[in-house]
């Protein structure tokens, strides 16, 4: 058991956070759950709705995490719309774990990019989108670099929320508890909570980053959220999942 005795923050919604503590537990670790993301239903669901009506006018439909397949096929459940993929509908899932999501609704995903960057999106999909219409369906407040970058690249582009992040109100009292016992690492999934991490060390009126935690990065965009708070990442997880940032908390935890 490699990491026997260490201690691991996990910052993962809590109806998340079991793959990712169980995978701690299998290598020794002891997972400290201090979500710092709560999901709940976009402010409001009218471009959602829109969208879930007329799939078929679109040539791709692009979804960034398993959370944004989850709220698209509940959604189309309570409106009494058959989540099902037109003929015509490409689907690229950013992640594994979202492909895997996307197939378990019964739609086939097209492409999966190499890494879960912007980048290696527009790189995979260049040559084939150029004059397409796009549904990019993500969190509320979400960064817009994709959208960006496919605009770029002449795509028309519609973006809608499928779900919105929000900061637990327990979260403050639940790090300060973690903190205070101690932690080893603490693992950052989405940008979203490094963020939220940040803020709810300022509502425990604690210093961050924590001094003596190391921090490990699900991917570069995580990490470039790190580094603008002023935590540069110990170590990105490679590939970008679950077992990737495992793995990686494995490497940096063995070595210190």
């Amino acid at each position: 058991m490699p990491l026997a005795g260490r201690r691991v923050l996990v910052t993962r919604a809590a109806h998340q956070a079991g793959k990712l503590s169980d995978a701690l537990r299998a290598v020794g670790a002891e997972p400290v759950e201090v979500p710092v993301l709560e999901i709940r239903p976009p402010a409001s669901f009218d471009p959602l709705d829109r969208a879930l009506r007329q799939l078929d006018r679109y040539d791709w439909l692009i979804l960034t995490s398993a959370n944004t397949v989850r709220a698209m096929a509940d959604r189309s459940e309570q409106l009494g719309v058959a989540f099902t993929q037109p003929e015509t509908l490409k689907v690229a899932a950013v992640g594994e774990a979202t492909a895997e999501a996307v197939r378990k609704t019964g739609f086939e995903v097209t492409f999966v990019p190499a890494s879960y960057v912007a980048e290696s999106l527009i790189e995979g999909l260049a040559g084939q989108i150029a004059g397409q219409r796009i549904l990019l369906a993500r969190a509320a407040v979400a960064r817009d670099v994709i959208p960006d970058a496919l605009r770029g690249v002449n795509a028309v582009v519609d973006v809608v929320d499928a779900y919105q992040n929000v900061f637990p109100e327990t979260a403050p009292e639940r790090l300060r508890r973690a903190l205070a016992e101690g932690i080893d690492a603490a693992t950052f999934t989405s940008s979203s909570s490094v963020t939220n991490l940040a803020e709810a060390a300022a509502r425990a009126g604690l210093t961050f980053p924590f001094d003596g935690v190391l921090a490990v990065s699900i991917g570069p965009i995580t990490s470039q959220t790190l580094r603008e708070l002023g935590w540069e990442p110990a170590i990105e997880a490679d590939p970008s999942d679950i077992p990737g940032l495992t793995f990686a908390v494995v490497r940096v935890l063995q070595t210190t």
